[in-house]
């Protein structure tokens, strides 16, 4: 009984504002060791606890692996407030590694993803690791963030072994399975060796005639080109595209919107280099997809301006959109042979330019209109991006089961002699 008061007083201690007793406490609850985890983990779950939860992770994580299955169970039984679970889980050293590994593949995603992130800052690459991240994979698990993250992190040290287990006869196939996705992760495709880039160019083959439902949204945020399918091969020196492949529609979205790679060259030493989708044609029109900085440029007016015009002249016909509902951005353009015709910018001076269109409904036939105001322009249509693209070719959200689709998608990359093996990360099929 003298040695829990003892502790139950030192526990107290851990919350005193004199830093100086705070940091006496900390030593001797620490020399008690697993005898102290009673008393720190009452005290944890203390409605004064986030005040001071510094001193119990300086506690915590000196006493060790015991320690971090007691605050694993407490959070199970959901004793400790979130704040205090969110800076105690990840507060444990290498002695814990074993630990965050078996956490990593915890039913509760939200718990493992502490065991990620434990295994991340220890820098652990450890069988029990791997092993963690092969079975996550291997179910299906979201290949993003944390897992991510580590996925990339382990591969420089295990891409030999995970190679090996790919073409182990003794291992499940669950386990060759997840070993495919950590390569494709860490790797991407230069990290497989030849049967298995062969393998996956024949599923991507098989999936082509899939489904076109999924293309990105423009409702909240994003740019896309329309060019006519009889012409659109000439998009990809247009664009400075190379290498193109085909590809699912869902893959070449998903490659389209990911990380941009930075590989240099003695001429440019900070060259990004990303990939470009271009849809099956749909309703007779190619779509295209990917970063808008790549593909168009940092000077948003201009560069849109000249993208569109230089792709016209390649294709005869083109046109952009632009649509940002939190900056309030609208726009379109459309060009003929290397000249834009017609063009709208929301809040621009004017917003409209270019003879207008058979289908848009002008202002001048709006009820109120006022030939003598000022401000009236006759010419002014009323058809943002999201009502024009369903006129002048696609709407991406509208396609679907009555869309007329021909041929199938092609995935580029945005620099020459680089090709698709050096982006990392799944993409689905």
């Amino acid at each position: 009984m003298k040695i829990e008061s003892e502790i139950a007083q030192l526990v107290g201690d851990l919350e005193s504002a004199d830093s100086a007793q705070v940091a006496a406490a900390v030593e001797e609850l620490a020399a008690h060791g697993e005898r102290a985890l009673p008393g720190l983990m009452h005290g944890a779950t203390g409605p004064s606890a986030t005040r001071h939860v510094t001193a119990y992770q300086t506690v915590l994580e000196r006493i060790g692996p015991r320690a971090f299955d007691e605050v694993l169970a407490a959070t199970r039984r959901r004793e400790l407030h979130g704040f205090v679970v969110s800076r105690l889980l990840p507060c444990f050293d290498a002695r814990c590694a074993e630990q965050y590994a078996a956490l990593a593949v915890d039913a509760d995603r939200n718990l493992a993803s502490y065991g990620f992130q434990g295994l991340i800052r220890l820098k652990v690459d450890s069988e029990a690791g791997l092993r963690a991240l092969l079975e996550v994979v291997a179910r299906g698990g979201d290949l993003a963030g944390d897992v991510s993250t580590y996925a990339r992190a382990l591969y420089a040290s295990h891409a030999p072994r995970l190679r090996a287990l790919r073409r182990d006869p003794a291992a499940s196939l669950r386990v060759r399975r997840g070993a495919l996705g950590v390569l494709l992760e860490g790797g991407g495709l230069d990290a497989l060796d030849e049967r298995d880039r062969t393998l996956l160019e024949r599923l991507v083959n098989a999936k082509l005639p899939g489904g076109v439902g999924g293309l990105p949204s423009p409702q909240l945020s994003g740019w896309w080109l329309a060019v006519p399918g009889a012409t659109y091969e000439g998009v990809f020196d247009a664009l400075g595209l190379h290498d193109r492949r085909p590809v699912t529609v869902a893959a070449g979205v998903a490659a389209a919107y990911g990380d941009e790679l930075l590989i240099p060259t003695p001429d440019d030493p900070r060259r990004g280099v990303g990939r470009a989708f271009v849809t099956p044609e749909l309703d007779g029109w190619r779509l295209v997809f990917g970063l808008f900085e790549l593909l168009v440029g940092d000077d948003h007016w201009n560069d849109m301006i000249e993208t569109v015009e230089r792709v016209s002249e390649a294709c005869g016909h083109a046109q952009l959109f632009y649509v940002d509902g939190a900056e309030g951005s609208d726009l379109w353009f459309v060009a003929e042979d290397g000249l834009v015709i017609r063009r709208y910018a929301a809040y621009s001076d004017p917003e409209w330019e270019g003879d207008p269109l058979p289908w848009e409904d002008l202002a001048m036939n709006e009820p109120g209109f006022d030939p003598e105001s000022e401000e009236a322009d006759p010419e002014a249509g009323t058809a943002g991006a999201r009502t024009a693209c369903a006129y002048l070719s696609v709407d991406p959200e509208l396609v679907g089961a009555g869309t007329v689709v021909r041929g199938h998608g092609w995935l580029a990359v945005t620099a020459p002699d680089v090709g698709h093996g050096p982006f990392p990360g799944l993409l689905p099929v």
